[in-house]
């Protein structure tokens, strides 16, 4: 892939529910080492999008490329293969399972030993649980959560456990990662421990597909902005560029608003 070539390329993208149009023709692309935020108010698409990029909806029209391979018609597991992942907006932890254990749950496609392997527990099964969690602990180690990692994931605070989700996600090695809405819930300082993280993630070279609510922890992240309107792109551009679009301030901003985290 040519430096020119974008990570993600999507265009006119539509999905339909019976006569409801969730996304109406979404045009746009990212490329590799970028953190590129969508926003909009509820109702707008935006998990929706996430959705059909893992391969949970498969799309009315359109078209989705990721590295240059078609991702329609594929199922998830594929896709999360070729190298997506993605949080979600609620918590999918099991709790009564060590952070450590809950991280490596999301090697498990990068696991290639067979059942009757497992239950032999030969040489290349051990060889390969190392590697599992030496990949998870490198996820630990950027989500600063290697001192909790034996614990229990339900005993952690809320912005820890948010973090063990994001953790889950990098340890599956993706080359794209889709957050879905990470700030919610999170208080002041453990938003800022997370625009830390987000930045962290993108300079170790995984691209970052961010949905979010918290505009200031947005604009501080964010390389470019993609905004939707009930399904449709209302704009696409810089931080600076958004904050100053008419139709965006009028829409979803408010008015001139400086952000700052």
């Amino acid at each position: 892939m040519t430096k020119a070539t974008p990570l993600l390329a999507i265009e006119a993208l539509e999905q339909s529910f019976g006569g409801v149009m969730a996304l109406a023709g979404v045009s746009f692309q990212t490329h590799e080492n970028l953190i590129h935020a969508v926003i909009g108010p509820n109702g707008a698409g935006k998990t929706t999008l996430f959705n059909v990029l893992c391969g949970f909806y498969q799309p009315t029209a359109g078209s989705l490329r990721f590295n240059s391979q078609e991702l329609r018609g594929l199922p998830p597991h594929r896709i999360a293969a070729l190298g997506i992942a993605r949080t979600f907006q609620n918590l999918q932890l099991f709790f009564n399972m060590t952070v450590l254990e809950n991280v490596m749950v999301g090697c498990h496609l990068r696991a290639r030993v067979g059942l009757l392997a497992a239950a032999l527990r030969l040489p290349k099964v051990r060889r390969e649980e190392r590697q599992l969690r030496e990949w998870s602990s490198e996820a630990l180690e950027l989500c600063e959560l290697a001192d909790h990692a034996e614990q229990p994931a339900g005993a952690l605070p809320y912005g820890l456990m948010k973090r063990v989700e994001i953790a889950r996600a990098l340890a599956a090695k993706p080359r794209l990662l889709l957050l879905d809405e990470p700030a919610a819930g999170l208080n002041d300082t453990e938003t800022l421990a997370l625009r830390d993280l987000i930045m962290r993630i993108r300079t170790s070279g995984v691209t970052v597909l961010l949905v979010e609510h918290h505009m200031p922890l947005v604009m501080s992240v964010s390389d470019r902005l993609l905004v939707l309107d009930y399904g449709s792109v209302l704009a696409e551009g810089t931080p600076a560029e958004i904050q100053a679009n008419p139709q965006v301030i009028a829409a979803y901003l408010g008015g001139a608003v400086q952000y700052a985290v």
